[in-house]
C-alpha cells in the first residue's frame, strides 16, 4: 500500500468562451513517505491545480486521492493532515512572529504551555530563535519564508505542500533557502510536495521530480534520471538545455548505431535499444559537447559549424554554433582567466566533438 496515491486524477475548467481546459488529464503518482517530490512544469501545466486538489481547496472531477489506502473524497481541507506554504507567505502583519506561528495551535485549542513550547521548537527549527516578538515587516523575505514554514510545521502535518515559496527571493537567497529547505525536510522527516517552474531548483532539491505538461504527467523519476534520460522531447527541452537531432537508424554494429538525419548528416550513438529503420531523436546536453582539436573525433562523432555567439556566464561560456540547415547547437566551453580563446569568437569555424556514450536516444514522434 502506498503512502499518498494520486490515482487517475482529472480536473477541467470552463472558459468564459465556453471551451473546456483540461488542467489534469489522467495523472497518476504514488507519493512516497518522507520524500521531497517536486511538481515541475511551465505555467498552465496543471501543477498548482494538482496541489490545490491534494490540499482540498479544489475537488477532482475524476479519479481519487488516497492517504495510506483511505480515500480523501469529501474530506475538507481543514480535516486533511496537510498544510500549505503559499507563494506570498500569507503572514498576519498585525501579529508577532510567535503569534503567527502559534495561530493554528490557538484555533486547535492547544493550551498555552504546550503552544509556547511548540512555537519555540518551530522557531529553533527554522533558525529564528529570539525573533518571536518581531512582526513580519521587520523581517527579510527569507526570514518571512521561514516563518511561513514554521507556522505550517508546528501543526505536525503528514504532508507539507509548497506552492513556489521561493519565487519572491533573489537568486542568492533562493540558493541558500533551497539547501535549508532540503535539510529541513530531512530533519523533520515528512513528505514535501513542492511546486515550481524552475528546472534548476527542482534538480537541486528533489528526491524525485514529476514533470507535467498540458495536464499530463510526462515523466517521474530521480533528478538524474529526468535530466540524463528524458522520456520524450518535451522533457528533454524543458529540463535543462538539449541539442536534438532527429533521424533514422541506418546501421547497427553491436551497440553502436549510425543515425542519418533528413538532411544527410550521419551521427553515431551507443544504445541497447532500437533497430535499423527506427526513427529516433538524439539528445545531447551542452556539457557533453566540446570544441574538437585538429584530428580529434571519429566518424559520426563530430559536427562542423560556425560560431554565432559566445555568452559569458561565469565559469563557462555558452557557445552557440550554426551547424547548418537552420540549426544551432549549444555547447559549454570552459572559461579561461585570460579570456575566451579565439576558437570561440563569433565567426570562427569549429568542429564539435562528442562521445557516442553521452547520447541519449528517444523514439522520434511519429516513429
Amino acid at each position: 500500500m502506498g503512502f499518498l496515491q494520486i490515482a487517475s486524477a482529472h480536473k477541467a475548467y470552463h472558459t468564459p468562451e465556453g471551451a473546456q481546459v483540461r488542467a489534469l488529464d489522467d495523472v497518476t503518482i504514488d507519493v512516497r513517505n518522507n520524500e521531497f517530490l517536486t511538481l515541475l512544469g511551465p505555467s498552465g501545466c496543471g501543477k498548482t491545480t494538482l496541489l490545490k486538489c491534494i490540499a482540498g481547496f479544489e475537488d477532482l472531477d475524476g479519479g481519487d486521492l488516497l492517504l495510506e489506502g483511505r480515500s480523501l473524497k469529501g474530506v475538507p481541507a481543514h480535516r486533511r493532515p496537510f498544510n500549505t506554504v503559499f507563494q506570498n507567505y500569507a503572514l498576519f502583519p498585525h501579529m508577532t512572529i510567535a503569534q503567527n506561528i502559534g495561530y493554528g495551535l490557538d484555533v486547535a485549542g492547544v493550551r498555552k504551555p504546550e503552544r509556547d513550547r511548540r512555537v519555540g521548537e518551530a522557531l529553533e527549527m527554522v533558525g529564528l530563535s529570539g525573533f518571536d516578538s518581531r512582526r513580519p515587516a521587520q523581517l527579510s523575505g527569507g526570514q518571512q519564508q521561514r516563518v511561513a514554514l514554521a507556522r505550517s510545521l508546528v501543526l505536525k502535518p503528514r504532508v507539507l505542500l509548497l506552492d513556489e515559496p521561493l519565487s519572491a527571493l533573489d537568486r542568492k537567497m533562493r540558493e541558500t533557502m533551497q539547501i535549508e529547505l532540503k535539510n529541513l525536510q530531512h530533519s523533520v522527516g515528512i513528505t514535501f510536495i513542492f511546486v515550481t517552474h524552475d528546472q534548476e531548483e527542482a534538480l537541486a532539491m528533489s528526491d524525485r521530480i514529476a514533470v507535467l505538461s498540458n495536464g499530463r504527467l510526462q515523466q517521474i523519476g530521480r533528478s538524474t534520471e529526468v535530466y540524463d534520460t528524458p522520456a520524450n522531447e518535451f522533457v528533454a527541452n524543458f529540463v535543462g538545455t538539449s541539442n536534438l537531432f532527429t533521424g533514422r537508424v541506418t546501421e547497427r554494429n553491436d551497440r553502436l548505431l549510425t543515425i542519418e538525419t533528413a538532411n544527410g548528416r550521419r551521427l553515431a550513438a551507443r544504445s541497447d535499444g532500437f533497430a535499423v529503420g527506427d526513427g529516433v531523436t538524439l539528445v545531447l546536453r551542452p556539457e557533453h559537447l566540446r570544441i574538437a582539436e585538429p584530428g580529434e573525433g571519429g566518424a559520426g562523432c563530430t559536427i562542423e559549424g560556425t560560431v554565432k555567439d559566445a555568452v559569458f556566464v561565469g565559469s563557462i561560456v555558452h557557445v552557440h554554433v550554426d551547424v547548418g540547415f537552420g540549426r544551432t547547437a549549444i555547447l559549454h566551453h570552459r572559461h579561461e582567466r585570460a579570456g575566451a580563446s579565439a576558437a570561440v569568437a563569433p565567426g570562427a569555424s569549429v568542429r564539435i566533438a562528442y562521445s557516442p556514450e553521452s547520447v541519449h536516444l528517444i523514439a522520434a514522434a511519429g516513429g
